[in-house]
This record gives C-alpha cells, structure tokens and sequence, in this order.
C-alpha cells in the first residue's frame, strides 16, 4: 500500500480468533508500547456504539466484491450527505472480467450548511488542498459472506462476522465516526481534511492509482501533508509492509517418449529444480521486514504423463523484504535471476511492476507497532506527505471464511483514529 500545501476542497470504519504459532519470515517488528488509544476497550458502551455499529453493518450487508463496488458506493454517498458531507463521485472504467459500469471512488468532505450534496464539477469547490487525507477501500475478495453477529444487545467481546468485517470495511466505518466525533467537537473544520474510499484495492489498486493521477493533473505541485490508511493492523501502528514482485519463470525442453528421457528434455525437470533454487536462494532480508519470501502461485507443464514436457512455467508473488520502495525489487529480481542461471541457462524469467518495502510513520505516542507482509494502497498514492497505516481487525482472518472482529476492536480504532488524525493535524 508520500506534502503538501493547500487543498482542493473549499470545505471539501482485536480479533477474536486465536492466532497460530509464529513462524519464520513473519516481520520482526513487535509491541513497543501500549496506551488507551490502542488497547481493549472499557466495559461501559460509548456513547456512539450504536451508530457505529450500523454503519458497520450496512457496509457489509452491501455487496462490493473488486469490479462490481457500484452499490456500495451509492450506499455510502446517500450515508455521507445524510450526514452533512458534500460528495463526488470518480469514475472508473468497466472492469473488462465483469463487464459491469458505475465503479468510482467517493470523495467527502464537510458541508458549508446542514445539508450534504453531491457535486459535479469539483474544480469549483476545491480551492488548497487539506492537509490530511483520510481514506480505505470499499471494495472486497469473493465471495460475499452475510452479515451476523453473535448478540442482539452487543457488549464489548460481541463477534462481529461477514466479508469485509475486518478488510476493511471496519476501517472505514471507524474513519468516519472518528471524524463525525471531532466534528461535534469542533476539532475538525471544513478544510482540515479529505475523506476518500476507493476501489479495485484487493486487486490492480487501480482505485487509488486513478485518485493519484487526479491529484496530480488537476494540483500539480500540490498534495497532502499527511495520509492515513485503513487496513486491518490490529489496531497497531504499522511502520510498513513488504513490497511486492509478481513473476512468471519458463522454461523449454524437448518433447519425446517417456520410456527414453535421454533423447529429449524435460521442461518440467528444469523448473523444478529452478523454482528448488529460488526457495533457497537468499533474496534478501531486513531486520523490520523479515525475509523475501516466494508463494508459488501457479505451476503448469506438460501434457500427458508418457510425454516428455517440452514446455512449463510458474506463476509466483514475491513478497520484498528490501528497500527503498522505488528499487528493492529489482535487486530481488536479480538475485532470482541468478539462482536460476545458476541451475539451467534455458530458464527464462518476467516480472510485472513491483515496489520494495513501504515505510510508514509508526512514531506516535500511545500506540502499540507492528510491520505486516501484505500489500495496500499506500505506494499507489504519489507525493512527499507523511504515512500512517492502522486499522482493526487481524489480517489472518481477512480474506477467510470465518472473517470477523469484536466490538471492541471497532471501538478502539474509533479512538486510535481520532488520536491519529489530531497528531496529523497538530491539534
């Protein structure tokens, strides 16, 4: 998942489940200190817990898997101006795979009046731009999981279940009752922030890619002094992640007859032995960020078992433990490269776009940290602002079947980010 002036707006969401044993190559970074802001919850409900609880419930009763998140989005547009914010809508294209129209990212910010509107041409409200941006994703993995809850007259420990519970539909619900809160409270003003949700996070990021490149054409020069991201850090604040390399390795034989392998050459037996010395290679490590690990995604090769393969290739996401974030990668994927040349020159290797480690400002009194190996949206967005990464919620149960948080955890990141947005802000 980088400064600035003046905003384009004139005014312009703890696991409950047990967690496995550690295991190697996880981030190395632990607790470091702990404070009200990022700790359980009081047994007395605050005063919003209702409200909270549902926003909450209707963001994930709301279907929005990547490529379809149009009714999300009018659901939370009608939620926003109901509650006093003017809106805009950024389209984006029809995702080719679902061939579905009416995706965009929401735009919010604080009514000059009472009443929330939606605005067309946002050129003529946006005059600097905020300093903060406050902003998650609204889309979601498939399929969708109903919304429960195990109480009726929830307390604190009550489990919250469905898809996007914790990824990362907590997060925007929290995000915006913590700004609801200091509103009344009249600690934020009309131009102190932006609030952005976006789609397509869960999988080409081209949600937030398309906000960035609107950043900078419409404000170029210009941005935000801080941004904080949404995502499920179990209320801790993340100091970064690990980049990201996807690549796909190839390899060439000669087909033949089974029953005589020396008067051919088998594919699969080169990959084999290459994707071998890619898992043993060392491709880099960190002291925060652990090792560079390699999934192996997708391997396919051959034809039938009595035919020597004469082709085969592996499909694999590399999680990049070095930095910078505009160059670690490419060292990983000479180190990769290496290893397996080092194994059979027919070997062949591509690597879409990637990025080395993210680095994000975890240094906040009050707050437990953690650095966490999944990808955000936190690289898509261009510019020189500081970088906060938290959320409730616990990533190992994100994406699963049984995704779900308590209460309490949605509580304490209410408070997690309004201490968040006030350290952003200086207030």
């Amino acid at each position: 998942m980088r400064i600035l002036p003046n905003l384009l707006i004139a005014g312009l969401g703890a696991s409950a489940l047990v967690r496995p044993v550690e295991q190697q190559q996880q981030p190395l970074v632990g607790d470091s200190s702990s404070s009200s802001s990022s700790s359980s919850s009081s047994s007395s409900a605050p005063s919003y817990r209702d409200d909270l609880l549902a926003l909450h419930k209707n963001l994930i009763s709301t279907s929005s898997q990547s490529g379809i998140e149009g009714n999300v989005g009018d659901w939370l547009i009608a939620y926003l101006q109901k509650n006093k914010y003017k809106t805009y809508k950024q389209y984006l294209p029809p995702r080719e795979s679902t061939g579905k129209n009416g995706r965009f990212n929401v735009f919010a910010w604080p009514a000059e009046s009472d009443v929330g509107a939606a605005v067309d041409d946002i050129s003529l409200e946006f005059v600097h731009v905020p300093p903060l941006l406050v902003t998650s994703h609204i889309d979601v993995v498939p399929p969708h999981i109903p919304y429960s809850i195990d109480d009726d007259k929830p307390t604190s420990e009550t489990v919250i279940h469905g898809r996007g519970s914790v990824d990362a539909k907590g997060s925007v619900a929290a995000q915006l009752t913590a700004i609801s809160l200091l509103r009344e409270q009249g600690v934020l003003e009309g131009n102190d922030f932006l609030a952005l949700y976006v789609v397509g996070e869960e999988d080409s990021g081209d949600g937030m890619k398309a906000f960035s490149a609107f950043m900078e054409d419409t404000f170029p020069g210009r941005g935000f002094r801080a941004a904080i991201f949404g995502e499920p850090t179990e209320n801790k604040l993340a100091c970064g992640h690990k980049g990201i390399l996807g690549c796909t390795v190839k390899a060439t034989g000669q087909a033949g007859h089974s029953g005589y392998p020396w008067l051919g050459k088998s594919a699969n037996d080169a990959l084999v032995r290459g994707l071998v010395s890619l898992i043993d290679a060392d491709l880099g490590t960190s002291p925060v960020f652990g090792n560079t690990t390699v999934n192996l995604g997708l391997v396919h090769g051959g034809v039938a078992a009595n035919v020597i393969p004469a082709a085969a290739e592996a499909v694999m996401a590399v999680r990049v433990a070095l930095g910078p974030q505009a160059t670690g990668h490419e060292e990983v994927r000479r180190r990769m490269e290496a290893a397996l040349h080092a194994v059979d020159d027919s070997l062949s290797m591509t690597c879409g776009q990637g990025y080395g480690v993210v680095e994000c400002n975890c240094d906040v009194d009050g707050f437990d940290t953690i650095t966490v190996n999944y990808g955000t949206d936190v690289p898509n967005l261009s510019g020189d602002h500081t970088r906060y990464l938290y959320g409730p919620g616990d990533i190992l149960v994100a994406h699963s079947d049984h995704e779900a948080l308590t209460v309490s955890a949605l509580e304490t990141a209410v408070e997690g980010y309004k201490a968040l947005i006030k350290h952003a802000l200086g207030k």
